[in-house]
């Protein structure tokens, strides 16, 4: 006989999903510009770090695609309060892109039991090298740099931030877990 889940699990759920979302969507107007870049520093990433740390794979896809979708049809979500479909096709839309497929393979590799130190450095491995890759990749292609152009605009100034960022992510996410035992 198949196992059906509670009311109240899915609830819960669908509320850690809504705060998510939320988050994402509220650290995303914490951000500034740097002046030799076209990429922001954020705090979003941080709250999607959060998000895999403390959703299942599925629902942080969930969580990420409707953040992404909100964004694309105009809902001022994105990076700085901008929105609309031409960013996920603009230079930095590789970032963008990249995150559906990043957080809930952070969510995916993150374990059973809460632990700083393997996501700190799931989110710092996985999350920052695949995020930049896509980023990147973008990057080069859309503005039509070099490689080194690419890596020096869209990865190296981002670098000891996004250390810092997935570090506090790790935390909150070991600290949430915790507290939802």
């Amino acid at each position: 006989m198949k196992e059906t889940k509670q009311p109240l699990n899915e609830t819960r759920d669908l509320t850690k999903m809504a705060l998510c979302l939320a988050f994402c969507c509220v650290t995303a107007y914490l951000s500034f510009p740097l002046p030799f870049t076209p990429g922001m520093v954020t705090a979003l990433t941080l709250a999607l770090g959060v998000t895999a740390f403390v959703l299942t794979p599925k629902q942080t896809l969930m969580v990420v695609g409707a953040y992404v979708l909100l964004g694309s049809v105009g809902v001022p979500v994105f990076v700085g309060g901008t929105a609309g479909f031409g960013r996920l096709l603009g230079p930095t839309g590789g970032y963008i892109w990249a995150w559906i497929l990043v957080y809930p393979l952070i969510s995916a590799l993150k374990g059973d039991t809460p632990n700083f130190k393997r996501y700190a450095l799931l989110d710092i491995f996985v999350g920052i090298t695949l995020t930049d890759l896509g980023g990147i990749l973008q990057m080069v292609k859309v503005m039509d740099i070099t490689w080194y152009q690419g890596f020096s605009m869209a990865v190296l100034p981002y670098i000891p931030g996004d250390v810092l960022k997935c570090l506090i992510a790790a935390f909150l996410g070991v600290k949430i877990n915790q507290s939802m035992r």
